[in-house]
């Protein structure tokens, strides 16, 4: 039975994983990088995934196009390996290139209700976190993955599966975030939020996306209620006004500043409470890559740089 100082003691440990670290990590005292960003300006390699590159190929790209950051998948990983590659080799292709692993995307099934499908997925989501760490990463995505639709009454059976995954990545030193996506099952921020703090762990983390969080229909005002100073990373890209928002999938994200996101007033309420991380531009939009993977790049980090050049006073 749970008691009432149990219901304390957990809620607090919840409470605190989910807002610590401002005073340590946030940007309340408006300090910059040496470049005079308040952010790193990262690529997920979804971006440029339609040119078919070689893991090693996007990484000297995404590189010598100007970006900080890159975001890894681990089918891509997976593909250099299978070659004879080594995570050693890979870590060093990162260090050379002066770029930080901010997070690797994979999709194990670790939430299924299938008992024999979800021990797997949670044995290959230890296997991808080791790789993580191998490569000098910190972070994993951790979509709802197993799950076709949330069941509100059992979101404390899923905070629990989160817990597992979570203690898992207290072995390997890299932390799953629980992704929302906007046409997924978990496509509620609140419902997130919900299991999140149902693991009562300190490392819960969530990994939000502006796409996602307007597809699936979540209001901006509601970021107002995370310390979003713990957050490592934000998935940036934008939206048009047509098709509906129930209607978009990820073809339709377009380049940030080239849709309808509110960004003149969310970006700046992000600097203000103290998020310092990696802006990572996740784009699905194949249309863009008619052109050279160099030219493309070079759009897409310019416009997302205008995009943050907002005030920060």
């Amino acid at each position: 039975m749970l008691t009432r100082r149990k219901f304390l003691n957990a809620s607090a440990l919840a409470i605190t994983g989910l807002s610590a670290g401002l005073s340590l990590s946030g940007c309340k005292s408006g300090k910059r990088d040496a470049g005079g960003k308040p952010f790193r300006i990262s690529l997920n390699t979804s971006t440029i995934r339609t040119y078919q590159f070689p893991v090693e190929q996007q990484i000297e790209l995404c590189a010598a196009a100007g970006f900080d950051g890159i975001e890894l998948w681990i089918s891509d990983i997976q593909k250099y390996l299978d070659r004879g590659g080594n995570p050693a080799g890979l870590a060093r292709k990162l260090k050379d290139n002066r770029l930080i692993l901010e997070n690797v995307i994979g999709f194990a099934p670790w939430a299924s209700d299938d008992e024999t499908q979800r021990n797997a997925g949670q044995l290959q989501m230890q296997r991808e976190m080791e790789l993580t760490a191998q490569l000098g990463g910190k972070y994993i995505a951790a979509p709802l993955m197993g799950i076709r639709r949330i069941e509100r009454e059992r979101l404390d059976e899923y905070a629990q599966r989160y817990r597992h995954i979570l203690e898992t990545g207290r072995q390997t030193g890299v932390i799953p975030l629980l992704e929302v996506w906007g046409s997924g099952a978990l496509y509620h921020l609140a419902d997130a939020v919900h299991i999140a703090l149902g693991t009562a762990h300190h490392d819960a983390n969530l990994l939000l996306d502006f796409y996602h969080l307007y597809r699936g229909g979540n209001p901006f005002d509601s970021l107002q209620l995370l310390n979003v100073a713990r957050l490592p990373l934000f998935h940036i890209n934008d939206y048009p006004a047509v098709p509906p928002r129930e209607q978009l999938n990820d073809s339709h994200r377009v380049y940030p500043g080239d849709g309808i996101c509110p960004f003149p007033t969310i970006l700046p309420f992000l600097f203000q409470s103290g998020f310092c991380g990696a802006f990572s531009v996740e784009l699905f939009n194949e249309s863009y890559c008619r052109q050279p993977a160099e030219q493309m790049l070079a759009v897409t980090l310019e416009k997302t740089k205008k995009c943050l050049n907002f005030n920060l006073i």
